[in-house]
């Protein structure tokens, strides 16, 4: 009988841009299940786990590596020329986690200018000694030679505002039976989405998934944070006065944080049908305003704490705001 030629294993590469970390330990978060993805794939490149150096990505053919997890927003110069690196090599890019999806918490620095970073962090914060007011520089030299680190941008930047993105497999981190659902699609050659979409994930919002319960009563006049609050652990949140960023959020995470009796923070980012995060909870928290004119709806505003860092919490550089006006 003539033996079964074995299929090729996929080659699989995961980088890590600005961003946490979490999503590398969620893809070691497979378990057990990693015994499958190392049944049908190779890991080529992964600087957290593997010892293969920038050059050896150089070398490989264009094309060589069949799916790339890239996590983590563009802060710098190696970001960048990483992202262009794989995009090179790599058949299917899938933008792995909130940080490469829509920017994530890195993504707040937006807020801020790099002027404005580099003094508070070098310069004004409380743990700083630097009288000469001496800042990094991207190249140095030494008698040894020059010595050189990423160029630090002035934006943080998504993924696809770099590179073309095949996928978007949000969550901070993306949950690991996403990422395995997702893996073994592409192994068995399963009909995928087309190219551009948000996989791993629903087009409704986490509202449609919650099961808190509402009622006709939604005026609101304070809002409070989490910690504010005993939650019943059965009532909406914003009902409750704490901003619960499920109105303006996809679905699909199982509402997990709710179900942890903690509001939604928006890490999955909006559906298909909301351009923009910040204006849909705007236009949420605006319905359930309690007031009766300018002065008392505006008391009200003034209780949120930090609309726009909780709005855009994991959103600001693929918003329509982008970055504070310098």
């Amino acid at each position: 009988m003539a033996k079964t030629e074995a299929k090729p294993k996929l080659k699989l590469a995961v980088y890590w841009g600005a961003a946490c970390g979490g999503c590398c330990v969620s893809v070691l978060d497979v378990h057990e299940k990693l015994f499958t993805v190392l049944e049908h794939a190779d890991l080529v490149f992964w600087p957290i786990a593997l010892d293969i150096k920038y050059k050896d990505v150089k070398a490989m053919p264009d094309g060589h590596i069949d799916l790339t997890l890239f996590n983590g927003a563009v802060r710098n110069s190696e970001n960048e020329e990483m992202a262009k690196l794989l995009r090179k090599k790599t058949k299917v890019l899938v933008a792995y986690g909130s940080c490469a999806h829509m920017g994530g918490i890195p993504g707040l620095a937006n807020f801020s200018s790099k002027e404005e970073i580099f003094s508070r962090v070098y310069e004004e914060s409380e743990s700083t000694i630097n009288p000469d007011k001496i800042r990094p520089v991207p190249e140095f030299e030494v008698k040894e030679g020059i010595l050189d680190i990423p160029v630090f941008y002035n934006d943080v930047r998504t993924l696809d505002q770099v590179v073309n993105v095949d996928y978007y497999l949000p969550g901070c981190p993306p949950q690991t039976e996403r990422l395995v659902e997702v893996f073994l699609a592409i192994v068995t050659g399963a009909e995928l989405p087309p190219a551009g979409s948000v996989i791993g994930a629903l087009n409704k919002t986490q509202c449609d998934e919650c099961e808190r319960k509402q009622t006709e009563d939604k005026s609101i006049s304070e809002f409070k944070r989490p910690i504010d609050i005993v939650d019943d652990g059965e009532s909406c949140f914003l009902e409750q006065g704490v901003i619960c960023m499920g109105p303006a959020t996809r679905g699909g995470c199982d509402v997990r944080c709710i179900e942890g009796n903690a509001p939604c923070r928006g890490c999955y980012g909006p559906p298909d049908d909301i351009p923009d995060p910040g204006s849909k909870m705007l236009s949420a928290v605006g319905t359930i305003i309690k007031g009766n004119n300018e002065s008392e709806i505006n008391a009200t505003v003034d209780t949120i704490d930090d609309p726009a860092g909780l709005f855009y919490r994991f959103s600001l550089p693929n918003s329509i705001l982008r970055r504070k006006v310098l």
